[in-house]
């Protein structure tokens, strides 16, 4: 589980998306929040969902991907 969300708790502590309590008993390994993953990260997730949905919708990929 790659949890690439941020949100801010009470007392300004940050938080992922995603239950850790109960992810972490189904998932192989998930990242930490915050510290997990970084800007590289987030920019090839972005990317990869890009070329994804060009995919499913039966279209090229995206110029310069």
């Amino acid at each position: 589980m790659i949890d690439v969300g941020v949100n801010r708790l009470e007392g300004r502590k940050l938080a992922g998306d995603v239950d850790f309590a109960s992810a972490v008993e189904v998932a192989g390994a998930i990242t930490p929040v915050p510290g997990g993953v970084g800007p590289m990260t987030i920019a090839m997730l972005m990317r990869n969902t890009l070329v994804a949905a060009h995919r499913r919708a039966g279209l090229p990929p995206p110029a310069g991907l």
